[in-house]
């Protein structure tokens, strides 16, 4: 008994000092660990990385930047099944312990005592995780382990429990670049949280301890048994009942990849966005959740890309049939993995479905689609098919089917209006479409080419085209500000001047039907576009003061070209440069700059940044109180001369963007935090009068020129013009109304011809069309007034001169008041003159 009682005592005593060693030596380690600790007061406000989202006016989705995916949620929107299922899972005594499970960390050493050194499990609960994926890193040391011991301490005295959860529940990496619970549901479930079921929480939770490897698309049967094992847990504690158990055990794997809904197609737009947020908020634009509203309207970019696709569609199918994108060689007993196999590689391209050719005869052909079905084409679906043999002829139409598909073939598909199949092909030309409102430039739709996905090139702002004659208005417009008038007279002859450049040392400029009408009124020039006409007009006011009053419009100088050939606009202009132009007829005279971000809203939702564009503001009090007369714009409002690409500074006090990629598009001045501002004006670049008249010649362009297509759209508040260059390398229509000014360019990226007959007409204006119809459907017509200072005469339509009631030639054109008692001087002169040659041959 007495050596029992020893035994005992010094048992005690060891087991005292070993207990009193291990609290020195924690101690010890604690006060070696502390001074490298960090503060875990951090975590109260604790910011996690949330993805760039770019947002319509509308409030529509059109793009999300950043490398991670993350949907920050609050801990009291999270259902309780959720919860329960991640504290099964990971920790189940989450709530009841100090932040650290000693039995787990004693289980672990135990672990790695018989294993000889084997640091499988940690014995790590949520709080530990969640100090060692915020603070830490994952390497298995002893000293990070026991770092990580006095961090999650830390953080339990400074946070709630459910302050620690949520923080779990938002940071974790749930694979697929997948953060937090919300990102992992929209990802593999395409729901939110309060929408998943008991199996679909329990696969989330899942996915936390090794999410990379154990995760429902990639191990998607390891995933499963991880499931069933939280929904026991779950069954364990009481959390679910046993019906409920044996159902979600029941539930198949139904997870398979959800990229996050793109509500408004505009990829070339949320990248001039992602370029421009970079400029002014810096690299942590793409991880500090900011959002920011566009001014695109989503209805009227939908129109956009839907007018663009189906143009170019029509114009490609015009030039025939080019062959099928690549050819297979399929055995006989080819299956549908062996045709999926054949088609990995090939994507949807703006609805036009790869596919590939099982069985062709005379009179149809089998298609086996990316999307696992099988397709019969007829004769009528490959109708339009003539073969193309170049940029001008195309073969003629197929007799049979498989004349133009053979088995093997790939090839895309489209639907036509009725829904059904037909053959269709990438179109090889591209175009582009920038629109704005006139008012203050803010881009309402934008598109840069057929495909973003296969090139990314932006024409709508980086392009640097030659406008052919859409640029001719411009011109009119100096030309009136020089004395000339609708009804001036100028020859349509042929013409040669001097050019060593040339052949035979003459420049010959002609018309694009290579007739000559003779002397004529600048109206009816510009409503036929009238070449020799312009090149004249040009060179009676003088090229350099033509090319400083083009500036008026936002061209820089040096896109102008120092000779007359700038009259046929051989100037370097973007889709986006013309319609800011051709905005100047639309509001009145005033030069905007377009704009495509109208507020930056912090992740929290408070605006860090609210655009004050510079507005026409034909209303507004400031303007009426502005008597500046029209004049050039300043400089800094003039695209910077180093390239086409880079893009410009805005007019005071606006900000100054420096980036390439958005063209003349400015970030314009920062109101936000301001309770009031007074509008930013626009300056006045033309007189209203000289802008009145230009439209109303434009207007003719529709009502009975070059433009008439337009006349479908049956509205009298549209003007605009057509373009074309020389062998029909550039199509353009730039036209507008009060709410709109949008331009449409066609052509070949590698400046091809379109092949003859391409005029604007033909290949921009349906585009144009198209849009404008589908947007302006509804809304009542909008155009400016007459100004003040403009006079209705009555002239002679063969001299242009003012003529009497009784005249045969009498028609009513409208003049700046002050030319009516010029032009009738030249009239009574003209008279005078004539009654004298009368009297001569008498």
């Amino acid at each position: 008994m007495r050596i029992f009682k020893r035994l005992l005592r010094w048992a005690l005593i060891l087991a005292f000092s070993g207990l009193l060693l291990a609290v020195i030596a924690v101690g010890v380690a604690y006060w070696l660990v502390a001074p490298r600790l960090p503060s875990v007061a951090v975590l109260k406000d604790y910011h996690m990385q949330v993805p760039l989202r770019v947002l319509s006016a509308d409030g529509k989705l059109i793009a999300s930047f950043g490398e991670t995916r993350r949907i920050p949620v609050a801990i009291n929107d999270v259902p309780d099944l959720l919860k329960h299922a991640v504290l099964s899972a990971e920790d189940a005594e989450f709530y009841h312990h100090p932040g650290v499970d000693w039995r787990g960390i004693v289980r672990a050493g135990w672990h790695v005592v018989v294993t000889g050194g084997d640091k499988g499990p940690g014995g790590s609960t949520i709080t530990q995780q969640v100090a060692r994926n915020i603070f830490l890193s994952p390497e298995k040391l002893y000293s990070r382990k026991l770092t990580e011991i006095f961090i999650a301490l830390r953080i339990e005295h400074e946070l709630s429990k459910d302050q620690i959860l949520e923080l779990y529940l938002n940071k974790m990496f749930l694979g697929h670049r997948s953060y937090g619970v919300a990102a992992a549901a929209e990802y593999y479930y395409g729901k939110t949280l309060d929408q998943l079921t008991v199996a679909e929480c329990a696969l989330i939770a899942s996915t936390f301890q090794l999410p990379s490897v154990v995760n429902p698309i990639n191990s998607p049967k390891r995933a499963i048994a991880r499931r069933n094992w939280v929904l026991g847990e779950m069954l364990k504690h009481g959390y679910i009942t046993k019906p409920v158990y044996e159902q979600a055990i029941a539930e198949p794997n139904h997870a398979y990849p959800h990229e996050q809904p793109i509500e408004v197609d505009a990829p070339y737009l949320a990248e001039m966005v992602r370029r421009q947020v970079l400029d002014r908020l810096g690299n942590e634009a793409l991880t500090e959740g900011y959002v920011v509203k566009t001014t695109l309207q989503s209805t009227r970019q939908q129109a956009a890309v839907e007018a663009l696709r189906n143009g170019l569609m029509i114009y490609d199918h015009r030039h025939g049939w080019r062959g099928p994108e690549a050819h297979q060689d399929l055995p006989a007993g080819a299956s549908d993995q062996d045709y999926d196999n054949l088609l990995s590689s090939y994507t949807v391209i703006s609805g036009l479905q790869p596919g590939l050719v099982t069985a062709s005869n005379a009179k149809q052909a089998t298609v086996y689609l990316s999307s696992h079905e099988n397709v019969e084409l007829d004769l009528a679906a490959i109708s339009w098919a003539r073969p193309h043999i170049d940029d001008d002829r195309v073969g003629a139409a197929p007799r049979s089917v498989d004349s133009v598909l053979k088995r093997g073939d790939i090839v895309r598909l489209s639907r036509d209006d009725k829904g059904n199949w037909q053959l269709d092909q990438i179109p090889a030309a591209q175009a582009a479409l920038t629109s704005i409102n006139p008012e203050d430039g803010a881009i309402q739709a934008l598109v840069g080419g057929f495909n973003f996905a296969r090139s990314k090139f932006n024409r709508a702002v980086m392009a640097a085209r030659q406008p052919g004659s859409s640029f001719k208005p411009y011109l009119y417009s100096a030309a009136f500000e020089r004395g000339f008038t609708p009804s001036s007279i100028i020859n349509d002859a042929p013409l040669a001047l001097p050019d060593p450049s040339r052949p035979g040392g003459l420049w010959t400029p002609s018309n694009d039907d290579g007739k000559f009408a003779g002397p004529m009124r600048l109206r009816e020039a510009l409503v036929q576009s009238k070449n020799l006409v312009s090149v004249r007009l040009l060179d009676a006011m003088g090229v350099r003061y033509a090319r400083e009053y083009a500036t008026r419009f936002g061209f820089p100088l040096d896109a102008l070209p120092a000779n007359l050939s700038l009259a046929l606009g051989t100037a370097s202009v973007s889709p986006m440069s013309m319609a800011r132009g051709y905005a100047v007829f639309a509001n009145g005279g005033y030069l905007v700059t377009p704009y495509f971000i109208s507020e930056i809203d912090d992740r929290n939702g408070k605006p860090v940044y609210q655009a004050n564009p510079a507005r026409a503001c034909n209303d507004c009090q400031e303007r009426l109180l502005d008597t500046r007369p029209p004049g050039p714009p300043p400089a800094d409002m003039l695209k910077t001369p180093a390239n086409d690409v880079a893009a410009a500074s805005s007019a005071a006090p606006a900000e100054a963007s420096s980036i390439d990629g958005v063209g003349v598009a400015v970030l314009p001045a920062d109101v936000h935090g301001q309770s009031a501002h007074p509008p930013v004006l626009a300056p006045r670049v033309i007189d209203p009068r000289n802008d009145y008249l230009i439209t109303s010649l434009m207007k003719d362009v529709i009502l009975r020129g070059t433009g008439s297509a337009a006349k479908a759209l049956d509205r009298t508040d549209l003007a605009g013009k057509t373009g074309s260059t020389n062998d029909h390398r550039d199509a353009w229509f730039v036209g507008f109304n009060g709410d709109l000014s949008t331009a449409v360019w066609v052509g070949y990226d590698n400046y091809a011809s379109l092949g003859h007959g391409e005029f604007g007409a033909k290949a921009a204006l349906p585009i144009w069309m198209d849009y404008m119809g589908t947007v302006l459907k509804g809304l009542p017509e909008n155009s400016l007034p007459m100004p003040p200072g403009i006079s209705t005469v009555l002239i002679n339509s063969q001299n242009g001169l003012p003529t009497s009631a009784g005249d045969p030639n009498g028609m009513n054109e409208i003049f700046k008041v002050e030319d009516v008692d010029r032009l009738r001087a030249q009239a009574t002169q003209q008279n005078e003159q004539d009654q004298q040659h009368a009297y001569d041959i008498f």
